[in-house]
């Protein structure tokens, strides 16, 4: 059997290869699209999973890190595909053969203002269509003259932009029509409950039926990443917490563990014991808002006060430890803030004698509704090979049969010493989204339960340097949070500041899964399905 190199050296004999913790193979944007179809259709191990696209200044070149995977022999491969060209940077679409890829290439012309040809909606995705600029390049102007605080609304687009290869070769530039003036367009958001948080979709109805969704994320701007590149790395790290903030101890622990990497550090056993328990907290924490505020959604107010008084006993148990309820800044190049308080473990232990009761509750409650089962049942279906395609992971992906569960597939913390059932099903509806969840609280429970009271001896922290640099290269690191799979990407030019930092997060691919979600069914069934993909709007404008 041919080895990956081979079979990418036969197909394009110009690309190269390198090694940084992973292999990465550079090619020429010529020869990009044949390369993916041919990986992307590869019947021994096909690369069905676009995992990020990574936009980059590298001085004399713009271009992208594609970073993909195989759901069925789980091998890895990064390719990089870059162009000379600043004036007019352009690179060739892989979005029809990973619909991940339409908005991850939609956030890269946003920021570095590359044209992917092919692509059918070339418009920026978070900043506004009058933005001068292109903000992650090295050399933006940063001048406040040239974009002022405007108080007026923006226009919205009637119009996209797209460049489309001909045949002959020749490039030839599109105006797709969005919207058309006979379609009733109304906007769900941003200021609306139910969009959890400033998000605004155009939707498009034929009476209640929806027809199409135009999903608007800019509305937070904070420039996290840009704001990195000039941040020692020990400062980039509270960052993590105000993505997803209910994610916010397993997005430190990611950004930890890929600078670990680097670093090649191994942290003390019993670092390992408190991050995993941790991290089980708040994922507990966070399904636990997501029942209270969907059930909310749906009409079931009760259940978002019963859902809350239980989320307090965790937030408690956090704040003991930590000093926050929300931002807790715990996880550390090296360790952990503080070592655990002394009531940590007996309180704990009381939470998980205390919530499989309480999700008995919630069943009898709400789960078991004649009208809620209505709401959910065969509304929203996503097939395994969808979720896939969208990169839909974490409890959206599970419940569509898809085990993409970084915790199994690549164990971190101490996974590996646990016993535990990846939540599968296979319906793919709200209401597997919504099983799925609280299946998982379970799980969660029984993880704790095997280390609470294994938790070793030992320091609780390395005594790291002041000044910590990392070596030049490409690092690349994901777990598992409430959401789905979040990375970290880092390159290093051997500096004390990241010379570009990207969070690759759920968030944006949730989000990005909507329209074809919710085509063909009615508004009420668009509130619970965006309800049941859970989306948290700060992890998708960074």
């Amino acid at each position: 059997m041919a080895t990956i190199q081979e079979k990418i050296s036969a197909l394009v004999p110009e690309a190269t290869f390198s090694e940084s913790g992973q292999l990465y193979v550079t090619v020429p944007d010529a020869q990009w699209h044949k390369l993916a179809k041919a990986l992307h259709d590869d019947k021994e191990s096909p690369y069905d999973y676009l995992i990020a696209i990574v936009g980059a200044d590298w001085g004399e070149t713009l271009g992208c890190v594609y970073y993909l995977e195989s759901t069925s022999t789980a091998q890895r491969l990064a390719v990089i595909v870059q162009t000379a060209d600043r004036e007019k940077p352009m690179l060739h679409s892989v979005c029809d053969l990973w619909q991940s890829a339409n908005l991850y290439e939609r956030e890269v012309y946003d920021f570095y203002g590359i044209v992917f040809i092919n692509h059918p909606d070339m418009r920026r995705l978070f900043l506004r269509k009058d933005w001068v600029g292109y903000p992650l390049r090295k050399d933006y102007n940063a001048d406040p003259a040239l974009n002022p605080i405007r108080l007026e609304n923006e226009e919205s687009y009637d119009t996209s932009y797209s460049v489309v290869e001909k045949e002959d070769g020749t490039l030839e530039e599109q105006r797709p029509v969005i919207f058309t003036p006979e379609q009733y367009v109304v906007n769900i958001g941003p200021q609306h409950p139910a969009t959890h948080g400033v998000l605004r979709l155009r939707t498009s109805l034929d009476g209640e039926i929806v027809t199409k969704i135009d999903p608007y994320c800019g509305y937070i701007h904070r420039g996290i990443e840009k704001l990195c590149e000039s941040l020692t790395y020990p400062q980039t790290l509270h960052f993590t917490d105000r993505l997803d903030y209910l994610s916010a101890m397993q997005n430190r622990h990611a950004l930890c563990l890929c600078i670990e990497d680097a670093l090649q550090i191994e942290v003390p056993e019993r670092v390992k014991y408190i991050r995993t328990i941790m991290d089980e907290l708040m994922r507990i924490s966070s399904h636990l808002l997501f029942w209270a505020t969907f059930c909310m959604d749906l009409g079931g107010t009760t259940a978002f006060f019963y859902g809350f008084r239980d989320r307090e006993m965790i937030l408690d148990i956090l704040e003991e430890t930590t000093g926050a309820r929300m931002s807790f800044n715990y996880n550390t190049i090296g360790g952990v803030m503080a070592d655990l308080h002394p009531d940590f473990q007996r309180k704990v232990k009381e939470f998980c004698r205390y919530m499989p009761g309480s999700l008995k509750e919630y069943h009898e409650l709400f789960t078991g509704n004649v009208i809620a089962q209505q709401r959910m049942k065969g509304v929203g279906v996503v097939s395994r090979e969808k979720a896939i395609s969208h990169a839909l992971t974490g409890p959206s992906g599970r419940a569509s049969g898809w085990a993409c569960d970084v915790r199994k597939r690549m164990p971190y913390g101490v996974y590996d010493k646990v016993e535990f059932n990846e939540v599968l099903r296979t319906e793919g509806d709200v209401f597997a989204r919504y099983m799925v969840r609280l299946d998982e609280i379970l799980e969660s429970i029984k993880i704790i339960e095997q280390l609470i009271d294994n938790i070793p001896e030992g320091d609780y922290a390395l005594k790291m340097k002041p000044i910590i640099k990392l070596p030049e290269g490409r690092y690349f690191r994901q777990v598992e949070a409430s959401r789905g799979a979040f990375g970290v990407y880092i390159e290093s030019r051997g500096e004390k500041y990241p010379y570009r930092l990207k969070f690759n997060t759920p968030g944006l691919m949730l989000v990005g899964s909507l329209d074809e979600l919710t085509r063909g069914g009615k508004i009420a069934d668009l509130i619970a399905i965006g309800g049941s993909l859970d989306y948290v709007v700060p992890d998708i404008d960074r």
